[in-house]
């Protein structure tokens, strides 16, 4: 808080009225600083003085000093004016009080350990003060700057350009004079900081004293006659007064010692000026906890989307936080903050990213209006603001935390978890943004490294200094709360500590109240500098510190899950039309200390590729890339061998900072192929012969028998057996064979084979006959299998003395055949 004040007649002066240190009716010195008013009498007349003793122009009585005012005689016997110079307590009248004494020009900063002040609740060790335009600071949280709160003092300083500055260590219990002129200070006053303005004359101006009553503090200002306050900012009441002022809000009681302001408005909501109030909101969600408007807790147990606020006087807008979980299960964390308003939605994502839909928005600081929402992007995160309906809403997400600031007087209707409504948890779950499942609770064991004492005096430190000087504007018990209730289950990193002080800090700044230095003071400035600012993390991702103590993507617990009790990294391989693939999560790698881009498969040129969206790095081959894979075949399947291994990444062969790893691929899966027959007279056409066609008996048949789709490098069509029978069952009573164990029936001449298991396709051609005696239809049955090439292995030796290869064709061969046949008649 700034005090801006000023001191140049009888009377009672007010600063302005600033409601972040004094939310309620204000009273003097009830454990606050106040103002401590001396007696002084530059218009009053001698016979209203005490007797007093005349001493080199100063004229002294048993408690106060005065010195003749330069514009009036102070040698006549009447009507002599005076001003208190100073009011003198008896230790310094008899000399028994210490001083030390320091000058300055300019500004200056001075250590005050030995007579420290505490200003609002703060106790402080050093002041700022300086000459400021006619003005005298004294600042106890750095140098003045206008505009930025520093808790200071403003004085107007007329001609003084100089002064000294006195730390009087002495003591005045309670009962002494100062405690008769403030009867609500019960502690005994152990030192004075006074301060001494002069001009460049050597002529004093102001007396600034500072009183130690620790834990309270006084403020006494003295003003010698010659000075005009030409750069008054404060406001003068009259004494003994009782006077309302719209200018704060304020109803002000003025008496001799101090000036009482009672507030109208409530204790966030600061004056407008003119007498009225305006609404001063904020709701912050960290971790799992909702802080909402009026301080009340609210915890998320799941993985769901709630309503966060919304308002009746704007149909369909809402804001919805959907929740998901990082390292353990059954704690959540706020994934994302979508903002729906006029069939538009706009979610803020991790990484300061914004969605409009599904389309991402390029955000800077300047603002992009998109559906009435005014959007900007900076260090911190992305902040979204909209007016509507005589008040304002602003939305900010950094990716860990939301601050949902209202302002105006319909922010009074606020709804949602952020709200006063009486709704429960499950009624203000959002359908739209859960998915199913989403509302099941976890119960995991206690982390053993968690010491909840420690946890505890952590968040403890929100009633300590820096952050006392937001206390009174927003309590902070509702951070503590949530703050121990996460810590004592969820394990420390991520720099997770530090966010809850962050968002108490930031709520403190969207009420006017900076939290100076807190950062380096909680040692959370190493931590908290644009912390995952863009870092984009996958749907299974949240982004933490990884296992090397890096700032990146680490996998989410439900995610992981599925893969750590077997030390896998990914899906099941599959095995696609003449390829394979296999699919590994890059967060499960790097958990482990792998780093997949020096992974490779046989070939170290086959690599694997990273799905920016997913994640997910694929290793694949495929026909015409066949990475070193070995391809086998065996009970109907086709299996390829592969490994993704890492390159050698040794140095000098003395050291290696890779993690070694060599990972079997095993890929197996049925083939699968269009089977077809086809039937033809001519070898150099190919016609294939239709239904309509004649044949002569005798007349030479070509059939030729093709497996699409396959890749004739690594498989072939083998034709084991061919025959025909009487009858549409390959099972029929009637049977002759064309091709017995792929080769020609040895006692049909007519039978000619060709290409068998060389490709994925072949032929073979006979002269076509009919059954002896029997009219009708001749049906040809073919069995067929699939062999897994591996050099010759899969042609067929046929011929006298030829030696078959059914040892490798067992081993490579499809052990579940196809079956053809068709059809011809005479």
């Amino acid at each position: 808080m700034d005090i801006v004040h000023m001191v140049n007649c009888q009377c009672c002066i007010s600063g302005p009225n600033n409601t972040s240190h004094k939310p309620h009716s204000l009273l003097v010195n009830t454990n606050y600083n106040w103002l401590l008013f001396k007696w002084f009498y530059e218009d009053s007349v001698l016979s209203e003085l005490p007797r007093v003793k005349k001493t080199n122009n100063s004229f002294y009585s048993s408690s106060l000093k005065l010195k003749c005012s330069s514009d009036k005689s102070c040698n006549k016997s009447d009507m002599i004016y005076f001003t208190v110079e100073e009011r003198l307590s008896p230790q310094e009248l008899s000399g028994t009080a210490t001083t030390t004494k320091q000058s300055f020009t300019g500004s200056a900063e001075f250590n005050i350990t030995s007579c420290p002040i505490t200003y609002y609740g703060q106790k402080y060790d050093k002041i700022h003060v300086g000459f400021n335009a006619s003005r005298f600071t004294v600042c106890f949280n750095g140098a003045y700057k206008s505009g930025i709160k520093k808790d200071c003092i403003l004085i107007s300083a007329g001609e003084a350009d100089r002064g000294t500055l006195d730390i009087i260590q002495m003591s005045l219990q309670p009962g002494s004079w100062i405690h008769n002129d403030l009867p609500n200070v019960k502690h005994a006053l152990k030192c004075i900081i006074k301060m001494t303005l002069s001009d460049s004359q050597q002529t004093e101006i102001n007396i600034i004293e500072l009183g130690n009553f620790e834990p309270e503090a006084s403020l006494a200002i003295t003003t010698f006659s010659g000075y005009t306050a030409s750069h008054v900012v404060s406001v003068v009441y009259k004494k003994n007064m009782i006077v309302p002022d719209p200018s704060i809000c304020s109803t002000v009681s003025c008496d001799a010692s101090a000036v009482a302001a009672v507030s109208v408005c409530g204790p966030k909501e600061p004056c407008n000026g003119n007498g009225s109030c305006i609404p001063n909101n904020v709701c912050t969600v960290v971790g799992s906890t909702v802080i909402g408007f009026a301080g009340q807790v609210q915890a998320v147990p799941d993985r769901c989307g709630y309503t966060l606020f919304k308002s009746t006087p704007i149909p369909g807008f809402q804001v919805v936080g959907v929740f998901q979980e990082r390292r353990r299960k059954d704690v959540s964390f706020l994934k994302r903050v979508i903002l729906q308003l006029a069939g538009a939605q706009i979610s803020l994502e991790q990484g300061s990213r914004a969605l409009l839909d599904t389309r991402e928005l390029r955000l800077n600081t300047t603002a992009t209006v998109v559906h009435g929402w005014e959007l900007t992007r900076d260090q911190t995160g992305v902040t979204a603001k909209m007016s509507a309906s005589n008040f304002t809403v602003s939305v900010h997400f950094d990716g860990s935390i939301t601050h949902i600031h209202l302002t105006g007087p319909n922010g009074r209707d606020a709804h949602g978890l952020c709200g006063n409504s009486s709704r429960t948890l499950s009624e203000e779950k959002d359908s739209t943004h859960s998915v199913s499942g989403c509302d099941t609770q976890y119960n995991e064991a206690a982390d053993p490294t968690i010491n909840c004492n420690t946890s505890t005096d952590w968040c403890n430190l929100l009633k300590q200094a820096p952050f006392t000087s937001c206390n009174m504007q927003h309590d902070p018990e509702p951070f503590i709360t949530a703050c121990t209730q996460t810590l004592c289950k969820y394990p420390e990193g991520d720099g997770f500590k530090c966010q809850f002080l962050e968002a108490y800090a930031r709520a403190c700044s969207l009420s006017n109240v900076t939290v100076e230095e807190w950062k380096s003071k909680t040692q959370c400035s190493s931590f908290y500098q644009g912390f995952c600012q863009d870092t984009y993390c996958s749907e299974h991702e949240f982004c933490g510190q990884k296992h090397n103590g890096a700032t990146g993507c680490v996998c989410r617990a439900m995610f992981a899950s599925k893969y750590k009790p077997t030390g896998a990294f990914g899906e099941p391989s599959v095995c696609e039309l003449n390829a394979g693939k296999v699919t590994m999560a890059k967060c499960l790698m790097e958990d482990k200390g792998i780093d997949f881009s020096v992974l490779h498969l046989n070939d170290e040129a086959c690599k694997g590729e990273l799905d920016n969206q997913t994640h997910m790095v694929r290793f694949s081959f495929d026909k015409n890339k066949t990475c070193g894979t070995v391809i086998e075949a065996t009970n109907s399947q086709i299996l390829y061998k592969n490994n993704i291994v890492n390159r050698n990444s040794t140095l000098h062969g003395i050291i290696d900072r890779q993690k070694s790893i060599s990972q079997p691929i095993s890929i197996s899966g049925r083939w699968i192929c269009n089977l077809t027959m086809t039937a033809y007279s001519n070898p150099n056409t190919k016609e294939a012969l239709q239904p309509r066609n004649e044949m002569r008996l005798g007349q030479k048949l070509w059939v030729e028998l093709n497996a699409d789709e396959l890749d004739d490098k690594i498989v072939a069509l083998v034709t084991e057996a061919c025959w025909a029978t009487d009858q549409p069952s390959p099972n029929g009573s009637l049977r002759y064979d064309l091709i017995i164990k792929g080769c020609p029936n040895p006692a049909d001449s007519t039978v000619n084979v060709k290409n068998n298991g060389q490709g994925t396709s072949n032929r073979f051609s006979f002269n076509t006959f009919q059954f002896s005696g029997k009219g009708g239809e001749v049906y040809l049955h073919c069995k067929v299998t699939l062999c897994a090439k591996k050099g010759n292995n899969c042609i067929q030796s046929c011929g006298p003395g030829a030696r078959r290869r059914r040892s490798i064709m067992s081993k490579y061969g499809d052990e579940n055949p196809a079956l053809i046949k068709l059809a011809w008649t005479f």
